[in-house]
């Protein structure tokens, strides 16, 4: 029994429990979860025991997946087929189930968020697997073109890049604010500030959303349509910058 306890401590430490056989070379056999639990004493190696079963389950299933908020969340998601993410019933952050993106992205596509521009030469590739945009994820650009061109991609790069950011941070300030109201909010003989606390959350989806709006028209290569788009992120931010 001590043999099987170090053996079976070790390879949960190292996270290599799931699919762990027998140590014995010619035995492929599998210790079963009541076997382990029989033979590991410590609480705390069988909660990480629980947890790697938990997680390898979690990637076996296609229509499950965890919650991506880089704060720190350890929700479990259904990929119900409704579109690209869905909030998370613990945090409210919302994902995108298709690409490897932190959060749900709409207007930009998932291509969109993985196509990287050196703003140099204007080499484009993915930033997942590095390697050039052409031929395999359809380069809308060329190191060979002309100095003219490549600095206006450049430029035109740079004007949607700090919309982009711009919008990020003003959804940064969004949700502090909302923080700071929700904190005297609680506080006695205050009237409610619900409407408040509303307005903050509808800056958040909004700046989200004008954020992501840059991504999709700096790809964007379909003038007529642009057109439509511009106009109505032009709406938005108008409104949300009144808000």
């Amino acid at each position: 029994q001590p043999c099987w306890s170090e053996y079976l401590t070790t390879r949960i430490e190292q996270n290599m429990i799931v699919n762990c056989t027998c140590p014995i070379s010619e035995c492929r056999a599998q210790p079963t979860t009541a076997f382990i639990c029989s033979i590991i004493s410590s609480k705390e190696i069988i909660a990480k025991y629980e947890k790697a079963l938990l997680r390898g389950y979690v990637e076996c299933c296609s229509n499950l997946t965890w919650c991506t908020n880089p704060q720190g969340c350890d929700q479990i998601l259904l990929k119900d087929g409704l579109g690209y993410g869905a909030a998370c019933s613990k945090c409210s952050w919302i994902s995108c189930f298709n690409c490897n993106f932190p959060e749900a992205h709409y207007p930009a596509s998932c291509s969109h968020m993985s196509h990287m521009t050196c703003a140099k030469c204007n080499h484009g590739f993915c930033w997942r697997c590095l390697k050039p945009w052409r031929p395999a994820h359809k380069d809308y650009y060329n190191c060979s073109a002309m100095v003219s061109k490549a600095a206006w991609q450049e430029k035109r790069f740079q004007d949607y890049n700090e919309r982009c950011t711009f919008h990020h941070h003003a959804r940064e300030f969004a949700m502090s604010l909302r923080n700071r109201v929700s904190s005297i909010s609680e506080m006695p003989k205050i009237r409610t500030l619900t409407f408040v606390l509303d307005a903050c959350k509808m800056l958040e989806q909004a700046r989200k959303v004008l954020a992501y709006s840059c991504v999709y028209s700096y790809y964007n290569q379909d003038t007529e349509s642009m057109d439509i788009v511009e106009q109505q992120t032009e709406s938005l931010e108008l409104h949300t910058n009144a808000l």
